[in-house]
């Protein structure tokens, strides 16, 4: 370990004792207190507090979703439920005086500053923004091992990388958390309008709305603003999102974090494919193509694709063809953000009307199963003869790989008028007769249409994003209280 000078010494527990208030006080600082708590608290916070299982919590997100804020309300609860202040360290390692140090011996200057260096039990140490330390998951699965009865908790930024490190070196050790971007039900629920929803038990889409007017304005507000806590509690950053959003969020992860994490030397070029990818979101995309438009090389441009789904800024889906078949050579793609106000940063927001306005509707109910955790569907996509279309969002049953179900998302009630002028998908239909749900979201309408291979179920997509979300949070809640 480090031998610290007596003045470096003095600054770094100064310095802890600032970033850990409860120390003195007995609580964290006011404006943590006063932000509302994401609805994934009550899920995170039960695996920091069980200790029946030796194994560090991962705290993984793109910037700015809320990990620090949440990591506070833990210790908030951990307090108020009867945990010594005293036991409870924040270390944020991306802090200027901790740089070249290990965790071990951060753990041990935290020790220090609460005059408690050789009690070794009973801690809860939380590591902020870990990816900046070379080799952490080497550091914390030591500290899992040594320091048996303390629980140890982590967060980061590089949702993928910190996924890899953690699957290759923490087997067995760590616990993966994700936290998201905020889906509709969540940014409906943070501002307490989920009362413009309601529940219809007895129907096979099992929400409605009071207002469909008004729900589709607080729908395109969340395309526009929705993502991210800070922005939709804020009049301030709403008026100039792109100040927040692409200075704080886009430009760090571009030009800070991916090229520390993958050694990018040309960031203006990663800068200038995220820009032309975010403003085609939900598009149809080739490398052949996007090296012709960029100027970027094949090769490089798939490592770029794949360090932007790492800092979950895009997912990238496959193709299939109408007969749910994958393509045996990858010639073209679909690629998103994983949250649509990321465009609104960039560019500027959009009204019901905009032309970008279908694109960033599917776009943001792609988000929805991002965000959620599922985003094994595909898109389909055909061109024979004269016969083409497409179809937006397929799955596949995992053993069979036959087609089970089918989403078309539309911002517009003319197919929930004219169901028959859905061309594309009453062609993949008829050649994947297995496909019992059928979904096409529409503007306002709801609606069912009874076809000979099932029905089609038309719903509003602010809805469709409403159910989807809300069902695969309380999915996910489930599984973690399995």
């Amino acid at each position: 370990m480090h031998r610290l000078g007596k003045q470096l010494k003095e600054q770094l527990v100064k310095r802890m004792s600032i970033d850990n208030p409860w120390w003195l006080r007995g609580t964290i600082a006011e404006d943590y207190k006063d932000l509302p708590s994401r609805v994934y608290l009550d899920e995170f916070y039960p695996l920091v507090m069980d200790r029946s299982v030796r194994r560090a919590v991962i705290l993984m997100g793109p910037r700015r979703v809320g990990k620090t804020v949440m990591i506070f309300h833990t210790i908030d609860k951990l307090i108020a439920e009867g945990v010594d202040p005293h036991k409870i360290i924040y270390i944020s390692i991306d802090t200027p005086i901790y740089n070249n140090h290990s965790l071990e011996e951060l753990f041990l200057y935290a020790r220090q500053a609460l005059k408690q260096e050789d009690n070794i039990d009973g801690y809860y140490v939380f590591f902020d923004e870990i990816q900046y330390l070379k080799d952490w998951e080497v550091h914390l699965k030591s500290l899992v091992d040594t320091y048996r009865s303390t629980k140890f908790v982590a967060s980061g930024s590089a949702a993928a990388a910190l996924k890899m490190k953690s699957n290759e070196s923490g087997a067995g050790r760590f616990t993966d958390f994700m936290l998201p971007p905020l889906t509709f039900f969540e940014y409906l629920h943070l501002q307490r309008l989920d009362n413009i929803i309601v529940g219809k038990l007895a129907d096979a889409v099992p929400y409605d709305t009071i207002n469909i007017d008004e729900l589709n304005r607080l729908f395109i507000d969340y395309l526009n603003y929705g993502g991210y806590p800070e922005v939709v509690f804020s009049e301030k950053i709403r008026s100039n999102p792109g100040l927040y959003i692409k200075n704080d969020i886009i430009d760090k992860v571009l030009l800070r974090d991916l090229p520390s994490l993958y050694g990018i030397t040309d960031i203006q070029e990663l800068n200038k494919l995220f820009v032309h990818i975010a403003f085609r979101s939900g598009n149809e995309f080739s490398y052949e193509k996007l090296a012709t438009e960029s100027g970027i090389k094949k090769e490089v441009l798939k490592k770029y694709l794949e360090y932007l789904e790492a800092a979950f800024l895009i997912k990238v889906v496959k193709r299939i063809d109408q007969n749910a078949k994958h393509m045996q050579r990858v010639t073209s793609f679909k690629i998103y953000l994983t949250n649509p106000s990321l465009r609104c940063a960039l560019f500027s927001p959009i009204d019901g009307n905009d032309d970008f306005i279908g694109s960033m509707v599917e776009t943001a109910i792609f988000a929805q199963w991002i965000q959620g955790g599922k985003s094994d569907c595909y898109y389909a996509n055909w061109t024979k003869g004269r016969d083409k279309g497409e179809v937006d969002m397929v799955w596949l049953e995992e053993a069979t790989q036959k087609a089970f179900s089918l989403v078309e998302i539309k911002w517009t009630d003319r197919f929930a008028e004219n169901p028959t002028e859905l061309k594309s998908v009453f062609h993949f239909l008829e050649n994947n007769k297995e496909i019992k749900k059928i979904i096409v979201t529409s503007k306002t309408v709801k609606t069912h249409y009874q076809l000979t291979e099932g029905e089609i179920v038309f719903i509003p997509s602010a809805i469709y994003a409403y159910w989807v979300s809300d069902f695969l949070f309380r999915n996910k809640r489930n599984e973690l209280l399995l």
